[in-house]
């Protein structure tokens, strides 16, 4: 069965672009000519967002001896990489906190799931730059939200779960629908006017080396997918094939021995990103 993008976007249903105050923060913040005021002012008429960033800024993790009252001062106390954070980590949390039952995923899981490859992906690139390891962080946070649409499909297939034992999911996918869930992940990114490398990470996250020149991106990405699968959060029925990519490892200079620091990394983010997020049952 043959499914257009076009489809499966319309199958995500309740899943609208991002929030307007959300998308003009992101834009502001990509602008080398903006400054943190002009973010400031945008992000104050979002009362959600307000609230995170508040809370985030005046938590003991920062340990400032006065209370941080406005956005602006915030603003200033985070940084912009942190600001860009919690925007698309608000933004798409509803989403991805919701139960996946075409790929095995009780409510939650995919959103730790998110938010531990991102965590994992931005420590796997910092050796690579700030910027490489910001763009991996989203890339990483939205490389799963294909999965949104294509779980109504999966419903259906669970008569067919043997054969998921013997072949990779994005194979399985592929065969099924025609795309696989990183391609329409990506669509949705561009959809949403999120940047190029982000973009090119999601779809590409599982065979990095197709990523060209975001191939770093995509390789963390990839690495701390595998991560993730190791520590079995929000390991679905698409768990049961994933190999870790030899490109990617050498790419990064990565190996086995960091593996350890990385899951400890990302289980102590995790932890905090559902307590600042307001998850935490």
């Amino acid at each position: 069965m043959s499914v257009s993008i076009e489809e499966l976007v319309n199958k995500v249903g309740n899943l609208p672009p991002l929030p307007q105050a959300a998308q003009k923060a992101l834009t502001l913040i990509r602008d080398p000519k903006s400054n943190m005021a002009s973010i400031s002012e945008v992000l104050e008429k979002d009362q959600i967002l307000t609230s995170l960033i508040l809370r985030m800024a005046n938590s003991v993790y920062y340990g400032l001896t006065y209370k941080v009252s406005t956005v602006q001062q915030a603003t200033v106390v985070l940084g912009q990489s942190t600001i860009q954070s919690i925007i698309l980590a608000a933004s798409v949390a509803p989403y991805l906190e919701r139960p996946i039952p075409g790929y095995g995923l009780d409510r939650g899981e995919l959103w730790r799931h998110s938010i531990g490859i991102a965590a994992g992906a931005r420590v796997v690139a910092e050796p690579f730059g700030r910027e490489i390891a910001e763009e991996a962080y989203h890339a990483g946070l939205l490389c799963d939200i294909g999965k949104l649409a294509f779980e109504f499909m999966l419903r259906n297939e669970k008569s067919n779960i043997s054969k998921w034992k013997t072949m990779s999911f994005e194979d399985l996918e592929k065969k099924y629908f025609g795309v696989n869930h990183a391609e329409l992940g990506a669509e949705i990114a561009r959809r949403w006017r999120l940047a190029d490398p982000i973009i090119a990470a999601i779809n590409f996250h599982h065979d990095p080396k197709l990523a060209k020149e975001h191939s770093h991106i995509a390789s963390a990405v990839h690495i701390a997918d595998a991560a993730m699968m190791m520590m079995g959060i929000g390991v679905g029925i698409d768990g049961l094939q994933y190999e870790l990519d030899e490109y990617a490892v050498n790419l990064m200079k990565f190996n086995m021995d960091k593996m350890d620091h990385l899951i400890t990394r990302i289980s102590d983010f995790i932890n905090e990103a559902e307590m600042f997020i307001g998850l935490k049952a």
